[in-house]
């Protein structure tokens, strides 16, 4: 996710960052890197001028030239304007809620962003926390639309208002609403009809839907691929309808970042959630804060102890707690760990979210070598699962063998262990309670 803008930028501020002293020149020249970085993100360029003269008027503060650490003022003043640019608190707002249920979120977008797909993801995201959300297709345009937003509710564990895919959009979504009222949903996800530009006949049908059901957020769902057509998409929507969020899709695979730092500057909505993968649980809230700290390559710890949180298992994350705070970190332990990594999701995205964790561009992560050193622990015997220290050479050839390694594999694998171990001991101490058992997901 936005990994050459990532490495441009961060290399920028690190030099800012280790010098001493910043001139006037110093802070143009690393402007003019940053403004080259966001151009070629597809970040708008009116956006960009705005940025920029912003970031220049606060940096050449007085307070911030004279300060003991002029280069870390000056990033803190970048940070702090990106996270305005993403949105700033508004993104961070819950969803509204109807006074009296159920709340109508309507997602709107063009053809093929993917409104049908987000609103099995929010579906599932909603129902996780508490609500019971009814998805409610009125794309009758195109064919067998109903059927598609049928199957991904389905597929998202979600209740959907099925019917025939006759009648009119709004007929089928005032019957929604009356379905879910009787049938006591609080929220209807309504998913409405796209087309593949802007046009007359598309919004005045939105128009229409937004008169008949007086939904409480208009969603706009946007491609991030699509980058600055994105963006003069959601403007267009913006005049016709009143969108109060955006929505970015496919977001993990956009490697430039232009949508989402353009998006809410020139829309004036913030964006409100990101779809980050293929699976139905792959959506989560956008933080401007956090999603600047991980453009900026400052990471996103927050991010990754929610992940930590939602992956793993509360008796076996005290029962870690307990082993290290006994520094007793056995590869029983290790092998527990790897196990619950492998369900915080991709590991691209974990390991980005790791501060100063910085993945080459073209780096794959490698799932299946977590497989490959869980083979090897379980080829060890008990008692070397909870004494490494017996590991002597020929116990390792016999382990290699087991799993189907090399000798290699196994002594990398134990320094890995290692290395974890002593981590852990430093967590387990009483000034690292807190970061333990917020990492243990507690």
């Amino acid at each position: 996710m936005f990994d050459s803008l990532t490495e441009r930028l961060s290399g920028v501020l690190d030099r800012l960052r280790s010098g001493g002293r910043i001139t006037e020149k110093d802070l143009d020249r690393a402007l003019r890197e940053i403004r080259l970085a966001l151009l070629e993100a597809d970040v708008s360029f009116k956006v960009v001028r705005q940025f920029l003269a912003t970031v220049r008027e606060k940096a050449l503060g007085e307070e911030v030239l004279k300060s003991l650490t002029p280069g870390q003022a000056v990033v803190r003043i970048v940070r702090d304007e990106l996270v305005q640019l993403l949105g700033g608190d508004g993104a961070t707002r819950p969803l509204a809620v109807a006074s009296r249920p159920p709340s109508v979120y309507m997602l709107v977008g063009l053809q093929g962003s993917g409104k049908t797909t987000t609103a099995g993801k929010l579906g599932r995201w909603l129902k996780a926390r508490g609500r019971h959300p009814l998805i409610a297709p009125v794309d009758l345009a195109r064919p067998a639309a109903v059927l598609q937003a049928i199957q991904v509710a389905k597929t998202a564990g979600v209740a959907a208002y099925e019917h025939d895919g006759t009648g009119t959009p709004v007929e089928r979504a005032r019957e929604a609403v009356r379905h879910a009222r009787e049938r006591g949903f609080d929220v209807v996800l309504l998913d409405t009809a796209g087309r593949l530009h802007v046009d007359d006949a598309l919004m005045d049908e939105l128009e229409q839907l937004v008169a008949a059901v007086e939904p409480v957020e208009v969603l706009y769902v946007a491609d991030a691929m699509t980058g600055q057509d994105a963006v003069t998409s959601a403007g267009a929507f913006r005049e016709r309808v009143p969108l109060t969020g955006v929505i970015l899709t496919k977001l993990d695979g956009d490697a430039r970042g232009g949508a989402a730092l353009s998006v809410a500057a020139v829309t004036g909505v913030p964006v409100r959630f990101a779809g980050v993968g293929e699976k139905v649980d792959a959506i989560e809230p956008f933080d401007p804060s956090r999603m600047a700290g991980r453009i900026l390559g400052m990471g996103d710890v927050l991010g990754l102890i929610e992940k930590a949180e939602e992956a793993f298992d509360r008796e076996e994350a005290e029962r870690l707690e307990k082993a290290v705070r006994r520094r007793q970190f056995t590869l029983e332990d290790f092998r527990t760990t790897l196990r619950q990594l492998r369900k915080m999701g991709p590991l691209e995205q974990v390991l980005g979210m790791i501060p100063g964790v910085k993945l080459p561009e073209d780096a794959e992560v490698d799932t299946r070598q977590i497989a490959r050193m869980e083979a090897i622990i379980n080829s060890m015997t008990a008692e070397e699962r909870r004494n490494h220290r017996i590991l002597n050479g020929s116990r390792r050839k016999r382990i290699a063998r087991g799993s189907g390694t090399s000798v290699q594999e196994v002594n990398r694998l134990l320094k890995q262990f290692l290395d974890m171990q002593k981590m852990m001991k430093k967590l387990g101490g009483a000034p690292g309670k807190n970061r333990l058992r917020r990492l243990l997901g507690r």
